[in-house]
Formats: C-alpha cells, sequence, structure tokens
C-alpha cells in the first residue's frame, strides 16, 4: 500500500448553518492519491488553528527564523464582526490561493500527519440535515464565472455531469426534485447512494439511481466484486421488499462483496446473498451508536428496478450480475478458500508472507482472474457474437 496523500483541496463554497447558533462554515472538495474526492466542512476559526500548529511544527518555512525564508503562506487572523455573510464571502479568495499553496509546499508539510488529519472526513461531514430542523442550512456554492476563478479553485477536479433519467420530487427539504432530461454536477457520491448535486442555482441530494453519465452506461463506473468479503454489521433492519434484496436484523454481521454506486451493496450471509442499503451498514469493528444517529429519520434510496418511466439516452442498457451469478462465483471462491493445500504447496496466504531479501524491491500484487461470467458480462458485443458463432 502506498502513501496517504492529497492531491488537490479546492474550495466550493460555504453553509450559513443555525444549529446550534448562526456560524458560517467552508466547503472543500479534497481530492486523496487514490483519486477518491470527499467534501468537508471546516469553520475558519478551525483552519486558522491549523494554520498556527503548522507554522509552530516548521518554523523555519514559516519564517520564524528568517523571514526571506518563510515559504508557508499567510491567512488572516479571524476578527470580532467575522459573523457577517460577507465576511464569508469575501474570504473565499484567500482559502483558495491559501489550499493552492499548501498543495505547492514541499512534500514533508503538503503530506505531514497534521494536514492530512485535517481534511480526513469526520462524522460530521457526513451528517445531513434532518426535517427535525427549524431552519435548514443555506448553501452558497461558488458562480463559474470569471471574477471568482473557478478556472483556478477546480484544477484537476471537474465536476462530474450526470443526467435524470426519469421525475424525481423530493421527500425533504435538503433532497433536490428532478425532470427526465435535467443534467447537474455531482459534487460528492456517497456511499449511501445519496449523491449531492448541484444545477444553475439549485443543489440538493438526489438518489443515484435516477442519475446516468452524460458520456457512457454507468454500470462501467462500479468496481469489481469482492468475493473474499467484507466484514459489516447491520444498524438498521430491513424487509426485502424484492425477491433479489436479503432481509437482515439489526446486529447481525454479514459480508459485503459488491459495493455499488447507487447505494445497494450485495452482501452475503452464509451461503445467501442479496442487495441491502448501504446506509443500514456499519463496518464490523467500529462504533455504531453515533451511525445510527445519522441514519435516524432517513431511507434508503430507491433502486433503479423501481424507477417507472425511466428513459435513458444509452443504447445499450443498464446489466448487472444476477444474484445466482453472485451466489454461484460466492461459493466457488468459499470452496477454493476450504481446500486444504497438498504437502509442499505454498497458498497464496504463505507466497504473501514469505520474507523478501533485504533490500529486495516489492513486488506488485497480481489482481485475481475475474471469473467467466463476469468476463463474458464485461466484454463488448462484437466479441458476444462471435461467441455464440462458435458454439
Amino acid at each position: 500500500m502506498g502513501d496517504i496523500f492529497i492531491r488537490h483541496i479546492a474550495l466550493l463554497g460555504f453553509e450559513k448553518r443555525f444549529v446550534p447558533s448562526q456560524h458560517y462554515v467552508y466547503m472543500f472538495l479534497v481530492k486523496w492519491q487514490d483519486l477518491s474526492e470527499k467534501v468537508v466542512y471546516r469553520r475558519f476559526t478551525e483552519i486558522y488553528e491549523f494554520h498556527k500548529t503548522l507554522k509552530e511544527m516548521f518554523p523555519i518555512e514559516a519564517g520564524e527564523i528568517n523571514p526571506g525564508d518563510r515559504i508557508i503562506p499567510h491567512l488572516p487572523a479571524p476578527r470580532w464582526f467575522d459573523g457577517r455573510q460577507r465576511v464569508a464571502e469575501s474570504r473565499q479568495g484567500t482559502l483558495t490561493d491559501y489550499c493552492s499553496a499548501l498543495m505547492g509546499l514541499p512534500t514533508k508539510i503538503s503530506r505531514c500527519p497534521h494536514l492530512l488529519d485535517f481534511f480526513k472526513v469526520r462524522p460530521e461531514d457526513l451528517q445531513l440535515p434532518t426535517d427535525s430542523q427549524a431552519k435548514k442550512p443555506e448553501t452558497y456554492l461558488m458562480p463559474k464565472d470569471g471574477k471568482s476563478r473557478m478556472a483556478d479553485i477546480t484544477g484537476p477536479i471537474i465536476l462530474q455531469t450526470y443526467r435524470a433519467i426519469a421525475n424525481y420530487e423530493k421527500s425533504s427539504a435538503s433532497e433536490m426534485a428532478l425532470a427526465t432530461g435535467d443534467v447537474v454536477d455531482v459534487v460528492e457520491k456517497n456511499e449511501s447512494g445519496w449523491w449531492f448535486c448541484q444545477m444553475k442555482t439549485k443543489r440538493g441530494w438526489v438518489p443515484a439511481s435516477f442519475l446516468e453519465p452524460l458520456d457512457s452506461p454507468d454500470e462501467a463506473e462500479d468496481p469489481e466484486p469482492n468475493y473474499a468479503g467484507e466484514p459489516y454489521v447491520a444498524i438498521k433492519a430491513y424487509t426485502a421488499a424484492e425477491e433479489d434484496e436479503i432481509t437482515l436484523a439489526q446486529g447481525e454481521t454479514i459480508e459485503v462483496i459488491h459495493k455499488l454506486l447507487d447505494g445497494w451493496w450485495v452482501v452475503r450471509k452464509d451461503d445467501t446473498t442479496g442487495y441491502f442499503p448501504s446506509m443500514f451498514l456499519q463496518r464490523s469493528g467500529q462504533e455504531l451508536t453515533q451511525a445510527q444517529r445519522h441514519i435516524k429519520g432517513r431511507g434508503a434510496p430507491p433502486r433503479r428496478s423501481t424507477i417507472r418511466n425511466a428513459h435513458s439516452i444509452h443504447q445499450r442498457s443498464r446489466n448487472r450480475l444476477s444474484q445466482d451469478t453472485y451466489r454461484r462465483n460466492s461459493v466457488r471462491f468459499l470452496q477454493q478458500r476450504r481446500r486444504p493445500q497438498r504437502p509442499g504447496q505454498l497458498g497464496a496466504s504463505s507466497l504473501q508472507q514469505a520474507p523478501q531479501p533485504q533490500g529486495a524491491k516489492p513486488q506488485p500484487a497480481v489482481p485475481p482472474r475475474p471469473s467467466a461470467d463476469l468476463i463474458l458480462h464485461r466484454c463488448s458485443e462484437s466479441t458476444k457474437r462471435k461467441l455464440a458463432s462458435t458454439v
């Protein structure tokens, strides 16, 4: 596993919040080394405290010894009258330049634990406003005109554009309604299947199942199945509404074998597989109480199969592996994992644990060969016709 670092930080705008009292937080889109993009929210006072600690950690680069050696960017201190919207707006240019300068610093600073920890996703970053709040947060995104220097802000981060395949009526103030054919920019793809989008002056959470990319069918974006499985715990009970779903009680432990972007993951319980809402799952060994508070009063996003009058612009329809295929591949994988090794035969785990000669360059891991069903599912129509003609 390589080093963890941040590729780029972009300021998206700021939010005016009213709980517990009126204050402003800035929205940052953080692009990590694995190309994942996360939205985090920070008050200016937090950013300034981070800045002060960074200067203390690197006094030479902060110009504390010789002002001519300073390379850490300047950041003005907060003022007593900073609780006004005009001040929050005026700081956006300063923060954009500050983040750009941070990413240009030597790696000992730009990749130091203090900086990485500050921009990591916190539990409160994932918490959506609830309908019980008397007044919802007001979001102000950076406008896409020359005055806001949007080209400098986005840099290598480009918001993906999607199209609505059907009408969607929002059910809460934090969501955004859609009409068939609407084109939106996706700011954040949350694992829950709810994506934060913007469209002209509107913004809000939208079910990923109602969206498709403009350039290609969306199943190409989903990761490959992982039949080794990852242990998760159900933090909320769910009763299957479709034949290909699975019923779980709160507290049951299962294995996730396929994380799909629409928020409906394929899970395995013993030899049974089925779709289950990802927002009702929490990784094993992590705190469950806080995660349960986050989903209180929230429902799972609708599945694509339940959408009526969906209209896609792509000729190739959205195809996914059937649950029979998942179960067959899963059973085959588990059988191979349980199969006893012959004497003198090195298994995959033995090869991973074998010590390497000192100074030898570590070799990259070879990914497992995909199953025949998955190869047929992913190959082009031309290849499928050729295979059919040889049978």
